[in-house]
């Protein structure tokens, strides 16, 4: 197994934002494995032709959304992403419903917005 990536500044998306969606894509998709270590940022970042700080950020980025976890000297590995993912987008979920409610939306409002919002995220 390899770390794919494949930045191209043609299409208007910010390189640490094709770097962050391709690893998560790989990674969900069991391309890579929960465990696999990743290149170091400079290492990364000197393979594909990017500054290290658009590496770093799309790790941060990565952590934050539970893909990867970085454990010290040791390296940065794919993590069991799939479950934190569900977790938070589910946490997430239950939050915007509560608050939904709590503004008067009724449910075929409420979900309008969210699926107004998913067509902008996927499609956009």
């Amino acid at each position: 197994m390899t770390l794919k990536i494949d930045i191209d500044v043609d299409t208007g998306i910010a390189p640490y934002e094709q770097l962050r969606a391709q690893i998560s894509e790989q990674a969900r998709a069991g391309a890579l494995p929960v465990g696999y270590k990743l290149p170091t940022v400079r290492g990364l970042a000197e393979d594909l032709g990017l500054a290290a700080n658009t590496v770093a950020k799309a790790y941060r980025a990565l952590e934050s959304d539970g893909v990867i976890e970085t454990r010290g000297r040791n390296g940065t590995f794919v993590a069991a992403a799939g479950d934190a993912a569900e977790r938070q987008a589910a946490a997430a979920a239950q939050g915007y419903a509560e608050r939904a409610q709590r503004l008067g939306l009724g449910h075929a409002e409420a979900l309008a917005a969210v699926q107004d919002a998913l067509r902008a995220a996927y499609e956009g």
